[in-house]
């Protein structure tokens, strides 16, 4: 990628002086420099694996903490592998590291075998295999690493035993065998539209599945899906400020056209015949969960189309038969097999001799965790959906106990252990009252890894084996020069969550210019932690008084607040963030609701811009950045959820998009979009500023030359939000002059046709 243009329609944004607390913010990527990513464990729980930049880097390196003595250290570095040379990253890697939001670089992930003795990870377009008990004994690099034949190849992954590499080199699937040496192609025919052992973009972008293929349990065979892309409607992404490089073709599944077609294949890890596996395809295309534990059957879970039926099925590896093992349904949509967004231990959550598997249902109103034999039959149900349970973490055979996170009281995220008996105990005594928690636990449940975050306190990571604490994963980010101060309150009889950030410096009952943060989406933003919150503060110091709210649809909920919003995303969201913003006033007086603006990203563009539309009478100015403006443009599995089949009766998706309300707009817009966003493509802030344009109604449009979803440049996060401050300044405060770095920009012609 190009040095990064920031381009304003008309003129070009002189440079602003710095603000320390906004750039410490966006040189450590919102603190993530320095934090541990990618955590592991060694099955038997003896040491944690994970990488870790420093404070001020975004060049991760491999660690290490030894459970026995709490001691930690650093393993393998970047540098040591790359002797000097940059890291170069093809378009194909970037593509999967868009969709896991992955902006660090060095080591990004690797793959564990199941013994822990080695790990392969990739570096630069080269494979490594890395011998973990060799470092962990003092050896050098050049005695524990061996660079692997294989190069660029994507999504490699060790067998159990850690004897073999799987990987995806020309769009087929390759095995390695690692003492031989000898690489042996699986597969044969793929291509960039016909794939062999990858994930297909609805699976990685929404069902947070990013694997495609899958070990057999002794190494001998694998299961992989071929990703047919040749039916899918092809997109153009490319930056327009470089028309001189080759723009690049992507599939992109729309809504009411066609997906990728799915089909799971079954070969031997030494070669031979392809073994479909079998199953009513058409009626259930989504394979949105795959597990093949080491006791217990290998199985898929599917759903159809219009995500209100799906099955868990049991394979037999050997004829690639499938029998029903549960089934799943719901008239509006049945939740992901991993509950809600946010994945836990992949479901279903097999026990280790393989005579039953947990299982996670919202049949009862609420996610309620259920054991289930063998064959699918329901023995007992272990969390209650008035337990509030978020997700499972994970099941320890020698305590027989799960683990599991419970939101007792949105937006806490609590880590809770269940015994077999039914008793239910929080793992951490003496939390304080806003806290968020994440619980991973190691195959045997021996040792157990609490994440917690408060408002005023960044993620740490703390390691408990069963008898109690062993010390905590270290740190090497800064210390934020400022901490939010977020005052959480509940609105109304339908209880809507919100926090409340003022300036440091505000005066008691003095009427502020107020700006929501908002999302409206599924995911909550009234959270207890967050990089979001310690931005919002800073926006706030700028003069404002933030607030943000959770509307109905936002996870944490029970079964029927997740689907308020189902076919009337505009009606509900923004009837409930006017609501609570009118709730909230009455609480806090220096709450100024003749001066309020709104501002988001992504499913929050969206909400923003909807707001202004729609209720000019309550919202003043907004910031939409990379909005979805017509969900007819957003892809099939997340917008056929909310919003149904795009045949369906009705003029749900005509109400839903912008483009028709674009004639109402009375108050103050800036859309922001990446023009190489392959999420929320640039045509639909293109297409909502065309309508604007020719509807005469006067907007501010900000193109992030050569950006995508993620805006990742320090510089540009900087300005981007500087700019937010200021526009919000010029149209919520009286009498301020515009600021020398505004720009207006007017709308373009006819978008782009596709």
């Amino acid at each position: 990628m190009s040095a990064p243009l920031l381009v304003m329609l008309l003129a070009a944004t002189p440079a602003a002086p710095q603000d320390p607390v906004i750039r410490q913010l966006v040189e450590t990527r919102n603190f993530r420099n320095g934090t541990p990513t990618a955590i592991q464990m060694d099955p038997r729980g003896r040491y944690v694996l994970f990488l870790r930049s420093p404070g001020t880097s975004t060049v991760q390196s491999l660690q290490v903490f030894d459970v026995a003595s709490g001691q930690s250290r650093e393993l393998l570095s970047a540098d040591v592998l790359l002797q000097g040379t940059t890291q170069q990253l093809t378009d194909a890697e970037r593509a999967q590291l868009e969709r896991r939001r992955v902006s660090a670089r060095g080591f990004l992930r690797f793959s564990l075998a199941e013994d822990g003795r080695s790990l392969i990870t990739a570096l630069s377009g080269k494979l490594y295999r890395v011998d973990v008990e060799a470092l962990l004994a003092g050896r050098s690099a050049e005695q524990s690493v061996r660079q692997l034949s294989p190069t660029d190849a994507l999504d490699p992954t060790l067998s159990r035993d850690g004897k073999k590499l799987s990987y995806v080199k020309d769009w087929d699937l390759h095995v390695l065998d690692l003492a031989s040496g000898k690489e042996r192609r699986l597969t044969t025919g793929g291509s960039e539209r016909l794939t062999h052992g990858l994930a297909e973009f609805v699976a990685e972008e929404e069902m947070d599945r990013h694997s495609g293929a899958w070990w057999s349990p002794d190494g001998s065979k694998l299961l992989y899906e071929e990703s047919d892309t040749r039916a899918v409607e092809t997109f153009t992404l490319g930056d327009p400020a470089h028309p001189e490089r080759p723009f690049q073709q992507r599939a992109y599944p729309r809504v009411g056209k066609n997906n990728a077609k799915v089909r799971l294949g079954l070969v031997s890890s030494s070669g031979g015949k392809t073994t479909w596996v079998r199953w009513d395809a058409d009626r259930y295309p989504y394979v949105t969960e795959v597990q093949w534990p080491g006791k217990g059957a290998l199985t898929l879970y599917v759903m159809d189309r219009p995500q209100q039926h799906a099955v868990l099925l049991a394979v037999d590896p050997k004829t690639g038969a499938t029998r029903t093992l549960l089934e799943e349904q719901d008239p509006a949509w049945v939740s992901l097999a991993w509950v809600g967004g946010r994945r836990g231990d992949p479901l279903p959550l097999w026990l280790p001799d393989g005579s039953g598997f947990f299982w996670v249902t919202q049949r009862h109103g609420g996610n309620e965790a259920e054991l289930r034999g063998a064959d699918g039959t329901l023995k007992a149900s272990w969390i209650k959906p008035d337990q509030k349970m978020f997700t499972l973490s994970g099941y320890d055979a020698t305590e027989r106990a799960l683990y599991w996170i419970a939101s007792p009281e949105q937006p806490d995220l609590v880590a809770m252990r269940t015994r077999e008996d039914g008793t239910s105990e929080r793992l951490v005594a003496g939390l304080p009252e806003r806290v968020e928690q994440t619980l991973k636990l190691s195959s045997d449940g021996s040792t157990r890894i609490v994440g917690t975050e408060t408002p005023t306190a960044l993620p740490t990571w703390a390691v408990y084996g069963r008898d109690g604490r062993k010390g905590e994963l270290p740190l090497t980010r800064a210390a934020p020069l400022r901490m939010p101060a977020p005052e959480y309150r509940k609105l109304g009889p339908q209880g809507f969550w919100s926090y409340v950030l003022r300036p440091r410096d505000a005066k008691p009952g003095q009427k502020l210019p107020t700006v929501v943060y908002t999302y409206g989406g599924p995911f909550p933003v009234v959270r207890s932690s967050g990089a979001d919150l310690v931005k919002n503060q800073w926006l706030a110091d700028q003069g404002f008084l933030v607030v943000a709210f959770d509307n109905r649809g936002t996870l944490r909920r029970d079964h029927d607040w997740e689907r308020a919003t189902r076919k009337d995303p505009i009606g509900v969201i923004i009837g409930d963030q006017a609501a609570a913003l009118q709730l909230l006033a009455r609480e806090v007086p220096e709450l100024d609701l003749q001066r309020v603006g709104i501002h988001g990203w992504s499913y929050g563009g969206y909400t923003s811009a909807a707001a202004l539309l729609t209720r000019p009478d309550v919202y003043k100015a907004a910031v939409s950045g990379a909005p979805v403006t017509d969900w007819r443009n957003y892809d099939t599995f997340y917008t056929e959820r909310f919003l149904g089949l795009a045949d369906e009766p009705g003029d749900v998706y005509q109400k839903a998009s912008l483009l028709p309300k674009a004639a109402g707009l009375k108050g103050a817009l800036l859309l922001v979009h990446g023009t190489t966003d392959d999420n929320v493509f640039v045509l639909h802030s293109l297409q909502l500023s065309d309508a604007l344009f020719r509807a005469g109604r006067a907007h501010e449009f900000l193109p992030l030359s050569g950006f995508t979803h993620m805006v990742a440049d320090p510089v540009i996060q900087e300005s981007l939000s500087r700019r937010t401050a200021d526009f919000f300044r010029e149209h919520l405060v009286p009498e301020t002059p515009r600021p020398a770095t505004a720009v207006t920009g007017g709308g373009p012609a006819k978008p782009p046709a596709h």
